[in-house]
């Protein structure tokens, strides 16, 4: 299918002007498809999956193999415009302005192949995690997915990649064991830890600064079940249960990956009812040991009497449902960062922020993570993030069905960050940054290399990525 071509000029990066033909000549020769702002499905498939997110590139291509993505970077280095790779456009917020760019979505990028026997799995760019855990669950298997079933495998991997077996498994990206890519050069690559093994340090964790993700291959586990849910408490409870989590988790088992979250429950018909419209703080996550075992983990948070309780043994192909995260796209904003602990002068500025007395609080939820255990320890072999900093991932996110709102909710965002900032840890994470940050923040000292890895295998500086190196 060919795209709609425009006959006005279009601005390039340089200065200068290219006209319809340019797109003409590249959707001739995709296999895919070529969308520009001429097509009547345009503002769809610009769309992020953040919709407050507005993204507007000079056109989008929905690439259909590894020839599309070449033929594209192709193109954009002779027009004089950058690429943007993008699975499913979750943390696009800080790409910023795109004029003057080629968004590739890989979205028709979809085969999913489980090998049981290898227990390792092949996917597409386009797949997300919901697509791998259930074809994976079929076989007693599992993957180190993210909280959100919707949320892009590739996208999430490279970034690190925190799952709710992070402390007992450590960051995904480590279990990643080939990645299939066409770096900024135009050059297809298979890269491993024996072939090209530089690249493939860089890219798992570098984000999608080196190249187009197109497939990629990871190990899978046995399991079937897990002890997992929520403890609800009223929000008027807060600084208790936050103390109590920290307490709780200050010598927890690596078994258990939780979180802890000050959570406003919006006033949605299709929610329980005893949760619709109302506030608490939830601690909620998972416990891979046997039921016995992990109930009596959390007995100390269960003897302090939660409103609702959702804890129990849960097939692993469920596991997206314990954070409750919006199953579709939503407009909203936020921002994260990683905290080196959880003293009482952090937990303070969380109840300033979102405690019980705030009346108009911007977020929908402020969520803490316990980092650690496997998490928090370096692995011979993985990538640029092999591990994450600090004791505490933080993640604030609010919804913003307009401009405005969105507005105050980034200001919020802001303010928070700046609060923690002297509680913060020496490394935050890519994927939980929802602002443009100074990248040695995410990659300190490893930013030397990454960019001497970069140089060679994108000379032109062709590639955009949401957090640049």
């Amino acid at each position: 299918m060919t795209a709609t071509l425009p006959s006005t000029p279009v601005t390039v990066t340089d200065g200068s002007t290219t006209t319809g033909a340019d797109f003409a000549d590249l959707a001739t020769r995709m296999t895919g498809r070529l969308a520009t702002p001429a097509d009547a499905d345009w503002n769809q498939v610009r769309s992020a999956w953040n919709l407050a997110v507005d993204q507007r590139p000079d056109a989008v291509a929905l690439v259909a193999d590894v020839a599309d993505v070449q033929v594209v970077l192709a193109v954009a280095t002779a027009t004089g415009r950058r690429v943007v790779p993008q699975g499913t456009g979750h943390n696009a917020s800080p790409l910023g302005d795109l004029s003057g760019t080629i968004l590739i979505r890989t979205d028709r990028l979809r085969d999913v192949l489980i090998d049981p026997a290898r227990r390792s799995a092949r996917i597409g760019a386009g797949v997300v995690w919901g697509e791998v855990v259930a074809a994976a669950a079929q076989h007693g298997l599992t993957a180190l997915a993210g909280s959100s079933a919707d949320v892009g495998v590739v996208g999430y991997t490279l970034g690190g990649g925190f799952s709710w077996f992070a402390r007992s498994k450590g960051v995904a990206a480590n279990h990643v064991t080939a990645i299939e890519l066409v770096t900024g050069d135009g050059v297809f690559r298979r890269i491993s830890a024996t072939c090209d093994p530089e690249l493939f340090w860089a890219v798992r964790g570098g984000g999608g600064n080196f190249g187009v993700v197109t497939a990629m291959e990871f190990a899978l586990f046995e399991r079937q079940m897990a002890y997992a849910g929520a403890l609800f408490f009223p929000i008027e409870r807060a600084r208790e249960i936050l103390v109590a989590y920290r307490e709780w988790t200050a010598d927890l088992s690596e078994a258990a990956t939780t979180s802890v979250r000050l959570l406003r429950v919006p006033p949605m018909p299709e929610l329980p009812e005893p949760l619709r419209g109302k506030a608490f703080v939830v601690v909620n996550g998972v416990i891979d040991l046997p039921a016995d075992q992990a109930a009596a983990l959390l007995a100390p948070l269960r003897e302090r009497g939660p409103v609702v309780d959702m804890f129990a043994p849960m097939p692993t192909a469920a596991l997206a449902m314990v954070h409750m995260d919006p199953p579709q796209p939503v407009p909203g904003a936020g921002d994260g960062l990683n905290l080196a602990n959880l003293s009482d002068p952090v937990i303070d500025r969380l109840l300033e922020i979102a405690g019980p007395q705030v009346e108009r609080c911007p977020f929908l939820t402020v969520d803490l993570r316990q980092l650690g255990g496997a998490a928090g320890r370096s692995v011979p072999g993985g990538g640029v993030v092999d591990h994450f900093s600090g004791e505490y991932l933080l993640f604030a996110v609010g919804m913003a069905p307009t401009p405005e709102i969105a507005a105050q909710v980034h200001e919020a965002a802001t303010g928070m960050v700046t609060a923690l900032q002297p509680y913060s840890a020496p490394r935050d994470y890519l994927n939980f940054r929802e602002r443009a940050v100074d990248p040695a923040s995410i990659w300190g000292s490893d930013l030397v290399k990454l960019r001497a890895i970069r140089a060679a295998v994108d000379p032109s500086g062709i590639l955009r990525a949401n957090h640049c190196i």
